[in-house]
């Protein structure tokens, strides 16, 4: 180690500081694309892609990743353009409840939004440092990402309480590094990582705070530069009441799109009002499934929505949130097809997908500004 570096790292410790909690020396792009499975060539990872259990890796994520963008993400990004062309071009913030590290989805249905909020239950994690890995746990560590992200390159959607282990079963831990992953595979480039924490007026802060977030900033496809922030927080009502850090931060950035997908049909409870009335009062547009908010709540006056797909109803485990008048609209007024699967009901053909605009979008409002840190 250099003597900059070993004095660094011993500066760190002696504050009480992990290595993992300081943004790697390798650059963040690079992390990612290890973990990814992309060439590495010319890059200060490039020994690592040698090592035998990376070489499995990324030729067995390869053959996930292929599957899934023909199957799922290849016609996403046709159908989009097609058939809702004003949203997908549309670079108002994208608000994503209940969505995990799900950085995949947001950005195939949503890739022009200027900014992107998800938010979960589930921890942030650490900037990772695959170097700094014994060659051991790299392996292992690899192994459980693959495992991890089965289910949503498989099915669409993140199991939560297998994520809730994987996420937490070895050094690349919490949602940044399977988020990063999702960016560099869909073809963006990762700039800059930064660990931040929102204060109770929804400021970024230095300070002590209940709500740990990152930032990520990046270039997307369309070259212009984008941001991602993902909020570990509490979205029942009384999570929103004890913390109202988050909604406040949303807030901040004015009317926004949203994306709710495989959500647990939470906000079809009581508890989860207060969420669910934030979507319907700030949302521009919203793309969602069943387990979104119940159909009851688009009224007429207030909404206009498409219909895409089939609705047969929820899978087994969420019966009780069977919606009759969804059923009867799908009868009566479906708007199209959907060419892949979409929420719980994954396979296609028996996947329906609802697309709701606000009466109260139009005009278009003037983007706002994001948050300025304290």
């Amino acid at each position: 180690m250099h003597t900059f570096a070993l004095v660094r790292a011993v500066a760190l410790l002696c504050l009480g500081l992990s290595w993992f909690s300081i943004q790697a020396v390798t650059p963040p792009n690079e992390q990612a694309r290890y973990l990814a499975g992309l060439d590495l060539g010319g890059t200060s990872l490039e020994p690592l892609s040698r090592e035998e259990a990376w070489l499995r890796h990324a030729a067995d994520f390869q053959k996930a990743w292929v599957d899934v963008e023909q199957r799922q993400l290849g016609p996403i990004r046709s159908w989009m353009p097609q058939q809702l062309g004003f949203m997908h071009a549309d670079p108002s913030p994208l608000i994503y409840f209940f969505s995990g590290p799900d950085m995949l989805y947001a950005h195939a249905f949503y890739p022009n939004a200027q900014t992107y909020v998800l938010c979960g239950r589930e921890p942030v994690g650490l900037v990772p440092d695959v170097a700094a890995m014994p060659a051991g746990v790299r392996a292992a560590a690899l192994a459980n990402l693959r495992k991890s992200l089965n289910a949503i390159l498989s099915y669409s959607f993140f199991i939560t309480a297998d994520m809730k282990n994987d996420l937490t079963a070895t050094q690349l831990s919490g949602t940044l590094p399977v988020m990063m992953l999702f960016l560099v595979r869909s073809s963006c480039r990762i700039e800059e990582v930064e660990l931040v924490k929102l204060n109770a007026n929804g400021d970024l802060t230095q300070d002590k705070s209940k709500t740990p977030g990152v930032r990520v900033a990046f270039t997307g496809t369309t070259g212009r530069r984008q941001t991602l922030y993902y909020f570990t927080t509490d979205l029942s009502n009384w999570g929103i009441k004890d913390n109202p850090a988050f909604l406040a931060f949303c807030r901040k950035l004015g009317q926004g799109n949203a994306l709710v997908k495989a959500a647990s049909y939470l906000m079809h409870l009581d508890e989860f009002s207060t969420a669910r009335d934030y979507l319907l009062t700030q949302s521009r547009n919203i793309i969602q499934d069943d387990s979104g908010v119940p159909f009851r709540f688009f009224k007429p006056e207030a909404w206009v929505l498409s219909l895409y797909g089939h609705y047969p109803g929820p899978i087994e485990l969420f019966q009780k949130h069977n919606q009759p008048d969804l059923h009867a609209a799908f009868t009566n007024q479906k708007t199209g097809d959907l060419p892949f699967g979409f929420g719980y009901q994954w396979r296609p053909g028996i996947s329906s997908l609802m697309a709701g605009t606000s009466m109260s979008s139009v005009p278009k409002a003037t983007p706002v500004a994001e948050p300025v840190e304290e």
